[in-house]
């Protein structure tokens, strides 16, 4: 019978009505984003510096096709994009694919994959925090200012020394100051932060602009014929390789407890971001297998190296003052959605109290923005992050699996709940987001893999020891407990 017990537990359900009534409470967010907020937030997630390189080893798979692969992966992820919507105006709460978890597949499912997006948000900044001091280091040195190489990677210790890392170096000061940085933004408030993101977006999306503009003068159309030189395939694989260069636009619903109209904003910033950057993407594609054949594409740097073929340096510097702003906007959404997801699972006991706690002056869940910074700034200064930085995007995919999973299962459940936005065609669009992601997860590296199911045995653990104790769910199951009807009259 215990065991019994044990499995209803795990299957417990958290029902929407009681997240409503907890977003509502004196333990909910402030309600202050707007539809642009929203749509800036998952622009800034969304374009960072892949934009800048993985376009290269995109059109080494697809050719010019890769402009086609850039809206294969789009509609791709689009799938995924409508289910977030449906359940971000159904329960517009904190914790994004955790708390549709809890509504739908329990609470065991909804601790998995709470523990999962800590890699997604947390595993993933470390890695840009680094990435970002790459770049600043590049444009420094352009500048002729050369960071000694004691504060300027973190320190070696493999052989050879690998991404990020340095013989003789000490500490990786940059990327733990803009980590520290963007903490103290996102812990004085999300109007300011949201402000600050608004900023490092127009710099980032006015350099992608001005590439396209610059770069359409030097297009020589034959170079897009054939247009497929690989096939279709080609232009399958190639949207398989840049399909993670969308990822970010989940960020969105991590906020959805602090949106003013989340039944009309949410969509609106989800799916806006996804459409904005998929136009973005392709201009860029067309102007790089434009510029150059694609036989001759640089995959280390490809935008870089077209226009500085074409002697147009300056270009190459406005290239990387993007990267530093598309990095730093990635960043900051983050550690704010990973504060979010710690919040949320601290509101419903399986973590301690002390995540969700709210600032009184500013209203931001600053325990676990504090906790976060401090465990991201630590590990890009003095880890060499770069190997498992994978891990984001198994991480990323096996969230989508499960959110379009629950869409189906929370229309057979409880199809009168009241869905302000619905996903078109259920089953078709869940199914095929399901197909395509679970395609991703399949061609990430077996060791990706191993280190994947070692997190989540580590999730196993803290969950059994702690979280299966301090359930809401559960403490409120045993002091209420349902009225045993009686038997025979």
């Amino acid at each position: 019978m215990a065991s019994t017990g044990i499995v209803a537990q795990l299957l417990r359900r958290k029902r929407a009505g009681t997240m409503h009534a907890d977003a509502a409470s004196e333990f909910g967010l402030h309600r202050v984003l707007r539809a642009s907020d929203l749509t800036l937030l998952g622009i800034g997630a969304i374009v960072g510096a892949g934009i800048f390189v993985l376009t290269g080893v995109g059109a080494q798979h697809a050719g010019p096709g890769l402009i086609a692969s850039f809206v294969l992966a789009g509609v791709a992820c689009a799938m995924a994009a409508l289910c977030y919507s449906e359940f971000a105006t159904m329960i517009p709460v904190a914790g994004s694919a955790y708390s549709y978890s809890y509504a739908t597949m329990g609470e065991f499912v909804a601790w998995i994959i709470g523990w999962d997006l800590v890699l997604e948000y947390a595993v993933g900044a470390a890695a840009v925090a680094s990435g970002w001091s790459g770049y600043l280091r590049v444009i420094l040195e352009g500048l002729g200012i050369h960071l000694p190489i004691e504060i300027a990677s973190a320190p070696c210790t493999a052989t050879p020394c690998v991404q990020g890392t340095a013989e003789g170096a000490i500490i990786n000061l940059p990327a733990l100051l803009i980590v520290c940085l963007m903490s103290a933004v996102l812990y004085i408030g999300i109007r300011e932060s949201a402000r600050l993101n608004s900023i490092f977006v127009s710099v980032k999306v006015f350099v992608v602009l001005a590439v396209i503009a610059i770069g359409a003068f030097y297009v020589q159309p034959a170079n897009w014929t054939p247009f497929t030189p690989f096939g279709w395939m080609g232009v399958a694989n190639g949207a398989a390789l840049i399909f993670f260069a969308y990822i970010g636009f989940d960020a969105v619903s991590t906020v959805a407890e602090e949106v003013i109209d989340p039944g009309r904003d949410l969509p609106i910033g989800i799916i806006g971001s996804l459409a904005v950057c998929t136009v973005l993407y392709m201009g860029v594609a067309a102007v790089l297998t434009g510029m150059v054949p694609y036989i001759e594409i640089d995959a280390a740097a490809p935008l870089a190296s077209a226009f500085v073929g074409r002697g147009l340096n300056f270009v190459a510097g406005m290239i990387s003052l993007g990267a530093i702003a598309g990095l730093t906007s990635v960043l900051l959404v983050l550690l704010l959605g990973q504060s979010r997801i710690f919040f949320a699972m601290s509101r419903d006991g399986l973590l301690p109290a002390a995540f969700s706690k709210i600032h009184p002056t500013f209203h931001t869940p600053y325990v676990p923005t504090v906790i976060t910074g401090i465990a991201v700034a630590l590990t890009a200064a003095l880890l060499p992050i770069h190997e498992i930085a994978e891990l984001t995007n198994i991480g990323t995919l096996f969230a989508f699996v499960l959110v379009c999973a629950g869409v189906m299962i929370l229309r057979y459940t409880e199809p009168d709940l009241k869905r302000p936005f619905r996903t078109p065609l259920v089953p078709l669009v869940p199914l095929v987001g399901i197909v395509f992601c679970v395609f991703l997860m399949l061609r990430l590296p077996l060791l990706t893999w191993s280190r994947f199911f070692g997190w989540l045995a580590l999730g196993f653990i803290v969950y059994f020891a702690y979280g299966r104790f301090h359930s809401r769910v559960a403490l409120d199951a045993r002091a209420h407990p349902p009225a045993r009807r009686r038997v025979g009259g």
